[in-house]
């Protein structure tokens, strides 16, 4: 039996260039689309809503695409055809956004683009674990954290540079709601991204299915028999019938009592979110007992509810981290422009100001990430990928409580220092730690599953930080952020239990 051979440094680097364009879209859109939205007449307590589009789209996307991907062969190979269909389609939504003639357009585009960059991004993820062997896998994601780094560094900051260095227009011309340096950072994103997707297409050479067979983790961890797919699925019934309709319970009791207390309608997302699993299972259940258990619904909630015990455990960790994170990025030009600058008028110099700055803080904490990415392999090496993360999350909960105390906005350059290093170690060691303990042949599938406990702590933000910033924090977006640097704290705390079975 042949064993995956290491790859050099550069066909590492060919296979991830393809992230640089998916992040500088990603980049654009959690520097400006808060921005956008309020600069075409968003209330500071509405922004967590007009946001879930994000969470939402990657909540279906990514394990329907990581599904789609794991049985598809054609002539592009197994994961690069949806590098490429999702680079054109989030490409023309770049164009499109701050081109808004309107607050519900633009949450239409926030649509369209996140599920196209969704459907880019999935397969990468996949894509490390089907070329690189297990003593790789750190480097491989290591890769793909220094160029999201990099792509992000130079798309947050793109207006505050068209700005200083160019001259371009930073204040909305007359009859115009969106600043010139805003839109055609976008139009350079659209542009960046196809390119460097295209690189990764065409520069990279995926395994057949017929070489796969052959290497010795592909026979280890082969994907279940049909036989034991249909007993799996079988043995489950049960669970899906008692698990579906608590959760459909949950919702609609939930549903009625946000209608009895009057709470903010962006409750509701939580609560029908969680009836809709219910009836999801159900469906499952449904499908289950006819026999139709080849089909995508049955395999995907039969491999969540099959999960290896490291994914779970893993779950919890990526819930409070990217709870924090969509905290941030929703929150933070709210929060650096009231608390720091001084001002929530979104047509005045010094709010666009203090929304470009923000731009150069997001630039940093990418930046920061990019660089000590290769040092995480060393730092993992030296310790172990659970506390390398820990250490990067407990430092990035410091830098992210400490926006309160700080005055200066030159001064939130060291806080985001912490975020960066905290981001870094978000990008890879999850994932390094999690391709160890999944069956190869489906890879993509729980990489999707996996984007659950992404997406779903941030719909959850979306539901409850307009309530917490409208009711309990009287409109104050920056202990938003405090709350965030605190969820990041519970996730380092929580990482210490993980059992990584592949390290190396």
């Amino acid at each position: 039996m042949k064993k995956k051979p290491a790859l050099s440094f550069w066909q590492i680097w060919n296979m991830s260039f393809g992230f640089l364009g998916i992040q500088f879209g990603f980049a654009l859109q959690n520097a400006n689309v808060s921005r956008i939205f309020e600069s075409l007449g968003a209330k500071v307590e509405d922004i967590p809503i007009l946001w879930i589009a994000a969470p939402v789209t990657g909540l279906i996307i990514q394990p329907i695409i990581g599904h789609m991907s794991d049985n598809t062969w054609g002539r592009f190979g197994r994961r690069r055809p949806y590098f490429l269909a999702g680079a054109i389609l989030a490409s023309l939504a770049l164009l499109f956004m701050p081109n808004s003639p309107t607050l519900w357009i633009a949450a239409g585009l926030l649509w369209m683009m996140d599920a196209s960059i969704n459907i880019s991004m999935e397969p990468f993820r996949a894509f490390v674990g089907d070329m690189l062997p297990g003593k790789q896998r750190t480097t491989g994601f290591a890769m793909q954290s220094f160029f999201i780094g990099t792509g992000a560094v130079i798309a947050s900051a793109l207006p505050w540079v068209l700005t200083n260095w160019f001259n371009v227009s930073n204040v909305a011309a007359v009859g115009e709601k969106i600043p010139q340096s805003v839109k055609l950072s976008f139009y350079l994103g659209g542009a960046v991204f196809l390119l460097a997707v295209l690189w990764t297409v065409f520069s990279t050479k995926e395994y057949s299915p017929e070489e796969l067979a052959e290497y010795e983790a592909e026979k280890k961890h082969s994907s279940p028999k049909s036989e034991e797919l249909v007993t799996s699925s079988k043995n489950l019934l049960p669970r899906f019938i008692r698990s579906g309709l608590i959760w459909l319970i949950i919702g609609i009791v939930g549903s009625l009592i946000i209608y009895q207390m009057g709470w903010l309608k962006e409750l509701y997302v939580l609560s029908v979110g969680l009836g809709t699993f219910g009836l999801i299972l159900l469906v499952t259940a449904w499908y289950t007992r006819q026999g139709m258990v080849h089909n995508g619904l049955v395999e995907v909630i039969t491999d969540l509810k099959n999960m290896p015990k490291t994914m779970k455990q893993l779950a919890i960790v990526q819930f409070f981290s990217w709870f924090a994170l969509f905290a941030m990025w929703i929150y933070c030009t709210s929060a650096v422009t009231s608390h720091i600058y001084g001002t929530s008028d979104t047509t005045s110099a010094l709010y666009n100001e203090g929304a470009n700055w923000v731009g150069i803080l997001m630039a940093t904490y990418n930046g920061f990430a990019a660089l000590i990415a290769f040092l995480l392999p060393v730092l993992a090496k030296w310790t172990s990928r659970k506390m390398t993360h820990a250490i990067a999350l407990v430092c990035g909960g410091i830098g992210l409580a400490s926006f309160y105390i700080v005055k200066d906005p030159h001064m939130l350059l060291f806080s985001m220092l912490g975020v960066g290093f905290a981001w870094a170690s978000i990008l890879s060691m999850p994932y390094a730690i999690l391709t160890g303990s999944l069956p190869a042949q489906k890879m993509g599938t729980y990489m999707g599953i996996f984007n659950f406990f992404i997406v779903i702590p941030q719909i959850l933000a979306a539901s409850i930080l307009g309530f917490f910033t409208k009711v309990i924090f009287e409109g104050h977006a920056i202990y938003s952020l405090i709350l965030g640097g605190v969820s990041l704290l519970i996730a380092a705390f929580s990482v210490m239990f993980v059992d990584d079975v592949d390290q190396h």
